[in-house]
């Protein structure tokens, strides 16, 4: 039995260029959250997704370097594809929120904190964005009411994002003080 030199050689060039990946992924998605004011908990969604797609990449190219006949791979894939595809068909709005999450985090000027109106015939859904999940969009209306709303709902209708509300401003009120008299007038 021989050792694989090569087979290994490979798989520690594989995961060099993986955790190279992972970490200029993780520092350019930090950024962009920076600079577009992203909530933490949106942001570890997305690491998530991206880290989800390295690791499935890096795993069938590591299962070409180790040797795997590409007759057998492509029956494995296709068997587990037809599996995911009837599980997900049956439940393909899953798959579609996590895509409009996606979309949402770098796309879309909407941002938690920001007064917004969803534009539609049937409801009026004018109030704050409390949070944005990786499969629901929730706001606080001005009624007073919580709403949850699926990330593809969102991606499906029209946005207007509102002006701050403004505090109504104090008035002060100052103590009257007595006007002086006009020097010609007549004291009755």
């Amino acid at each position: 039995m021989t050792f694989p030199q090569t087979e290994f050689l490979f798989t520690f060039i594989l995961l060099v260029i993986v955790i190279l990946t992972l970490i200029t992924i993780k520092k350019a998605i930090r950024k962009f959250s920076f600079v577009k004011a992203i909530e933490v908990n949106r942001r570890k969604v997305i690491f998530n997704l991206c880290f989800f797609i390295i690791y499935v990449i890096a795993g069938i190219i590591l299962a070409i370097i180790w040797g795997i006949q590409f007759r057998d791979f492509t029956v494995f894939i296709s068997s587990v594809l037809a599996v995911l595809g009837v599980g997900f068909f049956a439940q393909w709005s899953i798959l579609s929120n996590l895509t409009s999450c996606f979309i949402l985090f770098f796309y879309h000027p909407v941002r938690i904190g920001h007064r917004i109106q969803i534009i539609d015939k049937d409801y009026d859904w004018t109030g704050e964005v409390k949070n944005i999940t990786a499969f629901y969009f929730f706001i606080k209306t001005d009624a007073g009411q919580n709403i949850s709303l699926p990330n593809s709902l969102v991606m499906q209708k029209g946005i207007e994002i509102l002006e701050e509300k403004q505090a109504p401003e104090e008035i002060v009120e100052t103590p009257l003080q007595d006007e002086p008299k006009p020097a010609n007038e007549d004291e009755s």
